[in-house]
């Protein structure tokens, strides 16, 4: 069997490459599968993941037959592509991968990696008959390979901030308008709190294309988890944040309700308990130690991580790795405190930021950390970590990096 990574890497060497020309032919050369798949649609800076996690595992637990299409992976390829909160199968996806390959006419100009990945999404829900998929857009959402189809039953976006600036545009603003490219023309539409520059851009769009709207508050924390206006649920993911992520869920599960889908309370509290989803706010136990494991990947998140951490009233060691790409200051400035340690570390197989260049700036912007140092590997920093047994160790900085962590730990005991 040949290798998914194998299949893909004649694609990865064309990038991010944003637009629609290419995946419509591809997809149209497979019978469009697309068009025969119901959909919500997710785009958002931070909190599509776990919206779509919860709502794959309701829509499950309600017995419909659900398919869920996320990036990136963390460990597996496949992890992208479930059914019933089932990844596919290396097999099955290396099958459409090779279908996929023959159908590509233009050699000049082919699809991307993402592009590849997605058309198997969609050729894998049609032939499996899914009732509804849950796509997250991979990356903005107006020409994103996810957005080729014109009547998605529910379009969300969880939230808006300055993220992946080098593609979308360098203000809210036009982050925004490229967000709110999966708005449909009268379909409904599922928002979080957005920044007042970025919700002026997205309501004018709501108004042009008359689509109805819900614009989600966060969920009270109860005793027994969370709710949102008549509806209690567990509330299984942790953090304040998902205060809203699953309130932005709730309030789609309610426009499916209208939409004579067949979802009780019961469903929704069932369906909300046993909702998974790996590496954000995630406790993981290695070497008879238990920590902390989070991408916090941008300031957003970094400030959801770091208004968890707070609750919990311990001295924290961070073990980080960056992208390049990324907005280092702003992560820095929302994680660090007085008193904490940081731990850099590269991030393996990915365009890293350089590690002693990452520890001048945080030194600037706390420099009254009480360690701070670089380490050539993930695991060596956190075996020096392990040594303070007062502190939480949190890994963060990178869903890739926690991925690594992940692929690895079982082998590293």
């Amino acid at each position: 069997m040949v290798k998914i990574k194998n299949l893909l890497e004649p694609f990865q060497r064309f990038g991010v490459h944003l637009g629609l020309e290419r995946i419509e032919k591809l997809l149209h050369n497979l019978g469009d599968p697309h068009l025969v798949v119901p959909i919500i649609h997710v785009t958002g800076t931070n909190g599509k993941g776990s919206v779509c996690a919860y709502l794959s595992a309701v829509l499950t637990t309600a017995g419909y037959r659900v398919g869920r299409y996320t990036s990136p992976h963390l460990v597996d390829w496949t992890e992208r592509i479930c059914l019933n909160e089932a990844a596919i199968s290396t097999e099955r996806l290396s099958e459409l991968l090779t279908e996929i390959q023959t159908c590509i006419e233009d050699q000049e100009n082919p699809p991307t990696q993402f592009e590849v990945l997605t058309a198997a999404a969609w050729l894998y829900f049609a032939r499996e008959k899914v009732d509804i998929g849950v796509i997250e857009v991979g990356l903005g959402g107006r020409l994103d390979a996810t957005n080729v189809c014109d009547r998605p039953l529910v379009s969300v976006i969880t939230s808006i901030s300055r993220e992946h600036w080098q593609h979308l545009g360098s203000t809210l603003a036009e982050i925004a308008w490229e967000k709110a490219g999966i708005l449909k023309h009268g379909c409904p539409a599922v928002l979080g709190k957005l920044p007042p520059e970025a919700e002026t851009v997205v309501t004018s769009r709501l108004d042009d294309l008359n689509c109805p709207r819900v614009w989600v508050e966060p969920a009270q924390r109860t005793t027994a988890g969370a709710i949102y206006q008549d509806v209690s649920y567990p509330l299984s993911l942790a953090g304040d944040i998902q205060l809203l992520n699953s309130a932005i869920a709730i309030a789609t599960l309610k426009i499916l309700q209208q939409q004579n889908w067949r979802i009780t309370q019961e469903h929704i509290q069932q369906g909300m308990g046993k909702t998974r989803w790996l590496g954000r706010i995630q406790w993981v136990n290695w070497r008879d130690r238990t920590f902390l494991l989070d991408g916090a990947h941008n300031r957003a998140a970094a400030v959801a991580l770091r208004q968890y951490v707070d609750t919990l009233n311990r001295p924290i060691t961070w073990v980080m790795g960056i992208l390049a790409t990324k907005d280092h200051a702003q992560i820095f400035e929302a994680l660090l405190r007085s008193g904490d340690e940081l731990y850099l570390v590269p991030v393996p197989d990915h365009s890293t930021a350089n590690t002693q260049t990452l520890a001048e700036m945080a030194r600037q912007i706390c420099p009254h950390l009480q360690d701070c140092r670089t380490f050539p590997e993930l695991f060596m920093a956190l075996s020096q970590a392990l040594n303070q047994q007062e502190r939480l160790i949190v890994v963060c900085g990178s869903l890739y990096l926690v991925g690594y962590f992940l692929a690895n730990y079982p082998l590293r005991r």
